[in-house]
């Protein structure tokens, strides 16, 4: 049977580290897969996390089955952090999921269920993974206008325009910040624009959002969001943990599901465990009781929240000290960098350049030109810097 199989397509992010991880140079720089790391190089293990371990190490007296659900304390939470004082908190439900991917699996597989035909609209371009997941789910894929090449930033005229056309048998996936891979963000005018399509026009809204409080903050972050999910009647959400409480390994998210009432949204949840039991049957429970621990606990989430504003503050840096060294170096042509939020910025570099980095300066990154500022180590500024330089002259 299996000799009939072809080779599988090798995944470009995580082969990327394979070779990486065999490259003998001491100056080697991964700005390719998405993990934040500290000024150590190191994907530390958060305080408020820590903490919470300790705590769920004294009081855990069980490790028995919790639920096709996951926990629902931590849907709860999950909730709160994402819609509480909107209107869509009180008609929305929550299903906990094996992190974002598994949140968005099993929302397109929902989406499948309730409209066979539906397309879904992607953002041109977008992270790696979407697509795959949408068509495995047997929907269709469109991608819409969103990055302009030349300034780096957000189209809005053109991305609004194409997405006038969207209707009832559509679904506009939107990055609810920190665009993967362009780290160019919409405005919150972008965000009440799209709105007032999905009601004129009647596509669903659906919300990836994997690095709340990594751009502008929690708040700001989740902004855009929030008015969307108070002035729609339909819309889903999939959220992760990985890198907001620095839970990569441990599949810690959360698919959302927004109705224009709390029976309507219930009703979608059963269908969505259906999917579940068919699939995974239940998702991994220590992340989540983590998660839940912290943001159920006033001291713990305060501890969360001021790790989270130094891991920000120090992404802002990182885009300002590289920009400024580039500028030292005579070229004005990455100031873009400063501007995009989160953890990605594609740097507009050919394959060929960044081949160039990989075998000239050890520096590996994604071949569409993404880097991962995330990843970045103070010392190795300057390094990758004169890079860039060299690689683009």
């Amino acid at each position: 049977m299996f000799k009939s199989l072809s080779p599988a397509q090798l995944d470009p992010i995580l082969s990327l580290s394979i070779a990486y991880r065999e490259d003998p140079r001491e100056n080697k720089m991964d700005l390719g897969i998405g993990v934040y790391r500290n000024s150590q190089g190191e994907t530390p293990i958060m305080q408020a996390i820590y903490q919470a371990e300790q705590r769920l190490l004294q009081t855990q007296t069980t490790k028995s089955y919790v639920g096709l659900a996951g926990s629902e304390v931590f849907n709860q939470s999950m909730m709160d952090l994402l819609l509480s004082g909107s209107s869509a908190h009180a008609r929305s439900a929550v299903v906990q999921t094996p992190g974002a991917s598994g949140a968005l699996r099993m929302l397109a597989d929902l989406i499948h269920i309730a409209q066979p035909d539906t397309t879904v609209w992607l953002t041109n371009p977008s992270y790696v993974n979407h697509k795959p997941v949408m068509e495995a789910s047997g929907l269709k894929v469109k991608f819409y206008p969103y990055f302009d090449p030349d300034t780096k930033q957000v189209n809005s005229q053109a991305m609004l325009a194409e997405l006038a056309k969207a209707g009832p048998k559509d679904v506009v996936l939107l990055h609810g910040c920190c665009h993967n891979p362009t780290g160019a963000d919409i405005s919150f005018e972008d965000w009440q624009a799209i709105t007032a399509l999905a009601n004129k026009n009647g596509f669903m809204p659906f919300v990836d959002i994997a690095y709340l409080g990594f751009g502008d903050g929690l708040e700001q972050d989740g902004a855009g969001l929030k008015f969307m999910a108070d002035n729609v009647e339909e819309m889903v959400v999939a959220t992760s943990c990985s890198k907001n409480f620095g839970l990569y390994r441990e599949r810690t998210g959360a698919a959302i599901i927004i109705s224009d009432s709390q029976q309507e949204a219930q009703k979608a949840k059963g269908r969505i465990l259906t999917l579940a039991r068919s699939s995974y049957t239940m998702p991994p429970d220590h992340g989540a009781a983590l998660v839940a621990e912290i943001l159920n606990d006033q001291q713990l989430t305060q501890t969360w929240k001021d790790e989270l504003d130094q891991m920000h503050g120090r992404i802002l840096r990182l885009r300002k000290g590289l920009t400024q060294a580039i500028r030292q170096r005579g070229s004005d042509q990455f100031d873009f960098i400063e501007q995009h939020k989160g953890m990605f910025s594609v740097t507009g570099l050919t394959p060929k350049q960044i081949l160039a980095l990989r075998e000239q300066y050890g520096i590996y990154a994604v071949g569409d030109g993404r880097i991962n500022i995330a990843g970045l180590q103070e010392q190795h500024i300057d390094h990758l810097a004169g890079a860039l330089i060299s690689v683009t002259r």
